[in-house]
């Protein structure tokens, strides 16, 4: 969780669809390291002191019209005393004209310069989401993920357990896959968890007995999707006779994963159980829970007020009453 993350200025300016003005052939060179963007205004008027040179720098409508009130020699000074200081890059929004004075100081200090046709506020904000996913904190968990009903759930459990096969089912009934076997989990903010396929096994499923399947050639792009937030964790496992197991769901359950825990439920697996309908009904709940509504707790208040007692867990077979 610790290690940290960059993406190459060339892949930003790819993804981003950005004209490139200067320095071309340093892109591939250059790393990003830090989601933030700064306008850099208070430079651009003299003040430099704390300057973020670790940022992209994003010029708007207001930073340019400034520009253009400077006189020739102002302007001169005004854009070296910030691009010696060094920066990744400076975007030019609103598709605006780029001061010659200002291409040939970007060649001398080797800053590229770039251009978008995107309003100044609309790209700030679509280019910090984009590098808060490209440099989020990760980790590869051995896993299958999928999307039922809007829930991004990730499926896990020892191998062999049946994960890839509950996947599966649940393609066919309808719902998406994300990823199956590796899920590449990116902590894209404080509360949030995005879960992707590493790109060499995008869109494959492995069956044991079949082999590796296609399953968006088998069952149609909308069988597939390239990511989803992390909603609800399921572990399934092998059914052990004599093993005490949750019959109610009173008690929240939690996985931490990159320091963010997410709702988690453990499925004994066991002949006749069919798995893909459970993850179905678990997903249906979580979100219910998450509207504030709990069936096992509105449960319990019945039972109270009927003077039963209270219900509580047990083994299978046992009596959920006292």
């Amino acid at each position: 969780m610790d290690s940290k993350y960059t993406v190459s200025l060339s892949k930003v300016v790819k993804d981003q669809n950005l004209e490139v003005m200067t320095c071309q052939e340093l892109l591939d060179n250059i790393v990003i390291e830090c989601p933030d963007i700064n306008r850099p205004g208070l430079e651009l008027a003299g003040y430099c002191d704390n300057f973020a040179n670790d940022r992209i720098q994003l010029i708007g409508n207001v930073e340019m019209q400034y520009i253009n009130s400077l006189t020739e020699t102002k302007l001169k000074k005004s854009l070296t005393r910030v691009f010696k200081l060094g920066f990744p890059c400076v975007v030019i929004a609103r598709n605006l004209q780029v001061p010659e004075i200002m291409l040939d100081i970007s060649n001398r200090y080797k800053v590229p310069v770039l251009r978008t046709k995107e309003a100044t506020t609309a790209f700030h904000s679509e280019l910090n989401r984009y590098l808060s996913v490209q440099l989020a904190p990760r980790e590869v968990v051995h896993a299958c993920f999928v999307e039922v009903y809007g829930e991004g759930v990730l499926i896990t459990g020892k191998s062999g357990v049946g994960k890839s096969e509950t996947a599966l089912e649940l393609v066919k009934r309808g719902h998406r896959l994300v990823a199956d076997d590796l899920v590449e989990i990116r902590r894209v903010s404080s509360k949030t968890l995005v879960g992707s396929a590493p790109d060499i096994i995008r869109h494959f499923i492995e069956i044991r007995g079949v082999g590796f399947l296609d399953v968006k050639r088998l069952y149609g792009m909308g069988a597939v999707k390239m990511t989803e937030n992390i909603q609800l964790v399921i572990d399934l496992e092998k059914w052990e006779a004599g093993k005490t197991y949750d019959r109610l769901g009173i008690e929240d359950v939690y996985t931490e994963i990159l320091g963010i825990k997410v709702p988690s439920v453990s499925i004994p697996v066991m002949p006749g159980r069919n798995l893909a309908i459970i993850v179905e009904v678990a997903a249906m709940n979580n979100r219910q829970k998450m509207m504030g509504y709990n069936a096992a707790k509105e449960l319990n208040r019945r039972v109270f007020e009927t003077g039963r007692g209270a219900i509580k867990g047990g083994s299978y077979g046992g009596d959920i009453f006292y």
